[in-house]
């Protein structure tokens, strides 16, 4: 496989590409669904391809194909350059690259269990008794669980002279109860309202507590059909750590993206308040606020040994007490943050895409409260778990989140349920109103397998570590939010 990435990196070069890279991608995949006690889903697969970026005349050109024949791969580069020189013809400025070491290396995320040695009856079996312990609940009208399991293996050549081979295994698990009568549906979710994914194998779903929560899901369902709307208003939140890392996603993540910030994306999903004049200045949040960028996090989506520019895995400051601090990057883009090299952003979903600055690792570092504690310091406010939908505008400032169930906080202590919570706010706002973190025992590492970017849109794993968080006086909304 080396000589024939080394002889189309060759093709391309002696076709005009004043750079070029190749990756290599071979991906075993496999999702097991059951709804409501029956297969809903069973896809299995595998697929095995090339793409080849190139670097002519001072603009870009890709091309794939999962020929991997020699005869295949030099034409597939050639393709590449003349699209490159095409692409010249109309090019703004001419793309330059920071420099980047050349790195001979391999490297594999560790594993306990590979989840591909299961047994499909095995997982299968495990998903129909998540069902029957939440069936048996009398009220639950619908039962949905799935187990999702990822491989990865990857060769990336370049010509700047780096060969690198990485082997990566994701496996993720979700589980959700609902509660259906003649005027209402409400949903609860475990362990979070999008799952629980990591970089590893089995492992992570023979140490979570799923049928242990199973029952209380869906019970806590059940409830919520009979449970008052939420209080709108002005309130301070206490916000789970699961909310808190979308939250990050939507919020921090996204607008950090440097290809964003200079509208590379505006034709999907906007641009970002955080233009380069605020780096280094901005008051993103509160003194308490540290949010850190790490593609070396164990156990994280966002984590590999190198990006697909070939640049290695790191950890930066994103925000600092509260001061913005650092974006994403790439190779094309880290001059414009006043960067000599590129923090390693660059990702593809697979060898037929282009890769693009993407979400590494994004956390909210924790601090000192014990979450009773931070309960019994809140006079009057609320508890807020599970994601259950989210909006927020293409500058990635003004959002709206809903969560799957709120408890009122009176005089210190946890109370009664609600349902419908609706929070909003103004990104900097919201953040600049956090006063307290909890500590790194309720720090969770939340896998999002599903982050949306590009046209065509390509689909990236990130993970995001956070504890629960108090915000005050955030605005709330008494409003109706279905399913």
């Amino acid at each position: 496989m080396k000589e024939l990435a080394l002889n189309a990196l060759d093709t391309a070069k002696t076709s005009g590409a004043s750079y070029a890279d190749i990756r290599i991608i071979n991906t075993k995949y496999e999702v097991l669904n059951v709804k409501d006690g029956a297969i809903g889903a069973l896809d299995q697969g595998d697929n095995l391809g090339f793409g080849i970026r190139v670097l002519a005349e001072g603009a870009w050109g890709f091309a794939s194909s999962d020929d991997l024949s020699k005869e295949s791969l030099d034409q597939t580069a050639a393709l590449a350059v003349k699209i490159a020189k095409a692409s010249a013809r109309t090019k703004i400025k001419e793309v330059q690259l920071a420099p980047v070491r050349a790195y001979a290396d391999s490297w594999e995320a560790p594993v306990k269990i590979d989840p591909f040695t299961i047994t499909l009856e095995k997982k299968l079996e495990f998903l129909q008794q998540l069902h029957q312990t939440m069936s048996k609940v009398k009220g639950v009208t619908n039962t949905s669980s799935t187990i999702s399991c990822r491989r990865e293996e990857k060769i990336l050549a370049t010509s700047v002279g780096s060969y690198l081979e990485q082997k990566k295994t994701r496996c993720g698990i979700e589980m959700d109860a609902t509660a259906t009568d003649q005027h209402d549906t409400q949903t609860r979710s475990f362990p979070s309202g999008f799952g629980q994914y990591i970089t590893g194998g089995y492992e992570l779903i023979q140490e979570l507590p799923l049928l242990e929560n199973a029952g209380g899901v869906a019970e806590e369902a059940v409830a919520l059909l009979s449970a008052p709307i939420a209080p709108g208003g002005k309130q301070d939140l206490i916000i789970d750590s699961s909310q808190v890392a979308l939250q990050i996603h939507e919020s921090c993540g996204h607008p950090i993206e440097l290809d964003r910030v200079l509208g590379e994306e505006a034709g999907f999903m906007g641009k970002s308040f955080l233009t380069p004049d605020k780096l280094g200045k901005f008051k993103y949040g509160s003194d308490l606020v540290s949010i850190v960028a790490n593609s070396t996090e164990p156990k994280g989506l966002g984590t590999f040994g190198y990006d697909d520019e070939g640049v290695k895995a790191q950890s930066w400051d994103i925000v600092r007490n509260g001061v913005f601090k650092g974006y994403l990057t790439s190779r094309e883009t880290c001059r414009i943050a006043g960067e000599k090299e590129s923090h390693g952003c660059m990702r593809a979903d697979g060898w037929n895409r282009v890769p693009m600055i993407r979400m590494v690792n994004i956390s909210l570092l924790p601090l000192d409260w014990k979450l009773e504690d931070l309960i019994a310091d809140t006079k009057e406010g609320l508890y807020l778990e599970t994601t259950k939908s989210w909006s927020i505008d293409q500058l990635r400032l003004n959002f709206q989140f809903a969560c799957q169930v709120a408890w009122e906080i009176k005089n210190g202590k946890k109370g009664r349920m609600f349902k419908n919570p609706v929070y909003q706010g103004i990104t900097n706002e919201f953040w600049n109103s956090c006063d307290a973190i909890c500590n790194k025992d309720y720090w969770v590492l939340w896998g999002v397998p599903t982050c949306g970017k590009g046209e065509p849109m390509q689909t990236m794993e990130v993970s995001h570590g956070a504890a629960p968080a108090r915000f005050r006086q955030v605005n709330c909304g008494a409003g109706y939010t279905k399913g």
